[in-house]
């Protein structure tokens, strides 16, 4: 690898130390992103804003600079699971590493009952029209695979909401043939929720 990249090359000590280096490094950071979700959904039941706190936290020189979001993927939501598995054969049961997988894998169902609730504002609203943006698990990648924004569109059209997708980098065909959706080109429709 050496000749083909000019950041160095680490040699770990053998394949199974480097296999499990990149399964805790992925472990890691989806325990950390799940930290970050549940403060946010802790912080939403008392009216305080997850940004200003984070933002307030970041002031501290050894803050963990996390932020709260939907975790998909093939390598952050996929390799705790492989971790888990590898724990659970050995006799021993991966507590946080799996009570970090729950969280993360409700936060697309979370994001849309928190956002109809702000919506009604205590009252009884109507679902209305709703328009998600970006499918992919991460931006600027045409990747659909394990990605959480499905999650967010079947919770909104369980509470009611007429759905619309929009992502010019995901893979339309695969869009269809995978989750039976049709991306749109956003233009002036009036939308009640725009995610």
């Amino acid at each position: 690898y050496g000749a083909i990249t000019s950041g160095g090359v680490f040699r770990a000590a053998s394949i199974k130390a480097a296999e499990a280096a990149k399964a805790i490094e992925n472990a890691q950071r989806d325990i950390n992103i799940a930290f970050m979700n549940e403060i946010a959904q802790i912080l939403a039941k008392i009216e305080v804003s997850v940004w200003d706190v984070l933002a307030a936290a970041r002031t501290k020189w050894n803050f963990l600079p996390f932020e709260p979001g939907l975790v998909g993927g093939h390598c952050i939501g996929v390799d705790p699971y492989y971790l888990s598995h590898l724990a659970q054969t050995l006799g021993h049961h991966p507590q946080v590493i799996l009570s970090g997988r729950e969280i993360n894998d409700g936060m697309g169902a979370w994001v849309a009952d928190e956002l109809h609730q702000r919506r009604a504002g205590g009252n009884d609203a109507q679902p209305g029209r709703a328009l998600v943006l970006g499918l992919t698990f991460k931006e600027d990648v045409p990747d659909l695979r394990n990605s959480r924004a499905f999650d967010l569109v079947g919770r909104l059209g369980e509470l009611g909401y007429s759905v619309d997708v929009a992502d010019p980098l995901a893979d339309q065909d695969e869009l269809m043939r995978d989750h039976g959706l049709a991306a749109i080109k956003p233009n002036s429709t009036r939308y009640d929720l725009v995610v």
